[in-house]
C-alpha cells in the first residue's frame, strides 16, 4: 500500500524516491555503484531513525488522524473472528458511526463496541467522520448489558474526534446519553478493556472509555479537547495548535507517565498506516492478554479496583515553599 507522507516525512520521501531513482538508472548496467547504493540506504535509515525519535505531540496527532491508518473495522477483520454485528439502540435508530457485536480475540468470546471514520467523501458521510449520536452511545450500552448478562468481557476501540454536536444530537440529548454510559460502565459486571485507535477526542471518547484497562497506541492520542479547540480558546488562535498538543500532555507516553491509561501499544515506524498486519498483530497480543488477565478476577474485586482507578484521576500535591 502506497502510503501518502506527512509533512515531517518528506525528507524520507526524498530519500526513497532518489534510492529508487537511482535503482532504476542502474538496471542493466555494467558499472558496480553498489557502494553508493549502501551509502544511499544507511542515509535513508538514519534519516528514518532521527525523524520518528523526535516526534512532537503534534505529529502524533496528524498520524492519528491519518486516512489510511486502520479503523475500527480493520481491526475486527485483522484481529477478531466470527464478528456478528447487532444494530439499534432500541429507541430511535442506528448509528453507523458506533458499530458493536460480538466477536472472539484469540479464542475469547467477548462483546466489541467501537467507532468508526471513513476513508472517503461517501463513507464519512455515513460514519458521520466518526462522531456518534445519542443512538451510538445508547447501542453501546445495550451490547455491554447483553455482554454483562452472558458473562462476556467488553472491548471497546475508541477513535473519534468528539460526540457529535449537532442540534439533533441535541435534541436527542447527547450528553444523557454519554453521562449514563459513564454511570453504567463503572458498575458494569464484566471486564472491560479499552483501546484508543486514533483519535480520543472528549467525552465522545470516555462514553465508552471507562474500563478496566485502558490502552493505548503509540501515535493516538487522548484529550479533553482538540489542538485546535485549545488553541482557539487559550490563544484566540488556532495556529497555536501545535503549542496547545504539546500542553495537553495528550500522547501516549505522557499518559502513561501520570498513570491515566494503563499501556501502550507499539506502533510500526512512523505509524500504524505503514503496516496493518504488524499493528493487528501487537494489538491483539497485548489485548487478550490484559483480557485473560481480568476474567479470572471476582467480580467485586473487579469493580472494586476499576472504582480506585477512576477516583485516584485528579490528584496532586502542593510542594512546600
Amino acid at each position: 500500500m502506497n502510503v501518502t507522507p506527512l509533512d515531517f516525512e518528506k525528507p524520507i520521501l526524498e530519500l526513497e524516491k532518489k534510492l529508487d531513482d537511482f535503482k532504476r538508472h542502474l538496471h542493466g548496467q555494467e558499472i558496480d555503484l553498489d557502494p553508493e547504493v549502501r551509502r544511499i540506504a544507511a542515509h535513508l535509515a538514519k534519516t528514518k531513525q532521527q525523524v520518528y525519535a523526535n516526534l512532537s505531540s503534534w505529529d502524533r496527532v496528524k498520524i492519528a488522524r491519518h486516512p489510511q491508518r486502520p479503523y475500527a473495522l480493520d481491526y475486527l477483520r485483522l484481529c477478531f473472528g466470527d464478528f456478528v454485528e447487532l444494530h439499534g439502540d432500541r429507541c430511535f435508530g442506528d448509528d453507523k458511526a458506533m458499530p458493536g457485536g460480538l466477536a472472539t480475540l484469540d479464542g475469547i468470546r467477548c462483546a466489541v463496541v467501537a467507532h468508526q471514520k471513513g476513508r472517503d467523501v461517501k463513507e464519512n458521510i455515513k460514519r458521520n467522520f466518526g462522531s456518534a449520536h445519542p443512538e451510538g452511545y445508547r447501542k453501546s450500552l445495550r451490547i455491554m448489558r447483553l455482554a454483562e448478562k452472558f458473562g462476556l468481557p467488553v472491548v471497546a476501540l475508541i477513535d473519534t474526534p468528539g460526540a457529535y454536536p449537532g442540534v439533533g444530537a441535541e435534541e436527542r440529548h447527547i450528553a444523557e446519553a454519554i453521562a449514563v454510559n459513564l454511570r453504567e460502565m463503572m458498575i458494569l459486571r464484566t471486564p472491560i478493556v479499552a483501546v484508543v485507535i486514533g483519535e480520543g477526542g472528549s467525552g465522545g471518547a470516555l462514553g465508552i472509555g471507562v474500563a478496566d484497562r485502558v490502552l493505548m497506541l503509540e501515535n493516538s492520542y487522548y484529550s479533553v479537547i482538540s489542538p485546535e479547540g485549545a488553541a482557539a480558546i487559550l490563544w484566540k488562535n488556532g495556529a497555536h495548535r501545535a503549542a496547545a498538543a504539546e500542553a495537553l500532555k495528550l500522547n501516549a507516553t505522557e499518559l502513561a507517565k501520570y498513570g491515566l491509561v494503563d499501556g501502550v501499544i507499539p506502533e510500526p515506524a512512523g505509524g500504524a498506516q505503514h503496516d496493518h498486519d504488524a499493528t493487528a498483530k501487537a494489538f491483539r497480543t497485548t489485548v487478550a492478554g490484559e483480557l485473560r488477565k481480568l476474567i479470572g478476577l471476582p467480580t467485586d474485586e473487579l469493580l472494586s479496583a476499576r472504582y480506585r482507578k477512576f477516583r485516584a484521576f485528579g490528584r496532586f500535591e502542593e510542594e512546600a515553599r
